[in-house]
């Protein structure tokens, strides 16, 4: 075999295996981003604004929990977003499964207008 066959199979090799020990390794957690749009009937509004500022207020206490905003639109005040920051996704399903979300979304239930309108993010690589 000729020094540079050699070279090309070696310099292969290399390049094949520290592919696969890049791609091998776990990327760490990363933070969730949810943004969830609650739409309520107009005469709810207010009810719908306290409901999720307490709701808030009892999410920022959980295990995991970096950021929980509740946004008002500022022309239609009955739509409101709903924005959220967890350490992982884990923490969010956890959130989720928790005593706060069932009791929370089962007293909005008959106020809103249209389903809950929710979306996961990561931050864009």
């Amino acid at each position: 075999m000729t020094r540079v066959k050699l070279i090309v199979i070696l310099s292969v090799t290399c390049a094949f295996l520290m592919a696969t020990f890049v791609t091998a390794q776990p990327k760490p957690a990363q933070q969730l981003y949810v943004v969830t749009y609650v739409d309520v009937y107009p005469n709810f509004a207010a009810d719908t604004s306290a409901l999720l500022k307490k709701f808030a207020a009892d999410s920022l206490k959980e295990p995991g929990c970096v950021r929980f905003e509740i946004l008002q639109d500022v022309s239609r005040m009955n739509h409101f977003s709903v924005v959220e920051v967890w350490k992982t996704r884990a923490d969010y399903e956890t959130h989720l499964a928790g005593p706060n979300n069932r009791p929370m979304r089962d007293k909005l239930q008959p106020w809103m207008g249209s389903p809950f309108d929710e979306r996961l993010y990561y931050v864009a690589p």
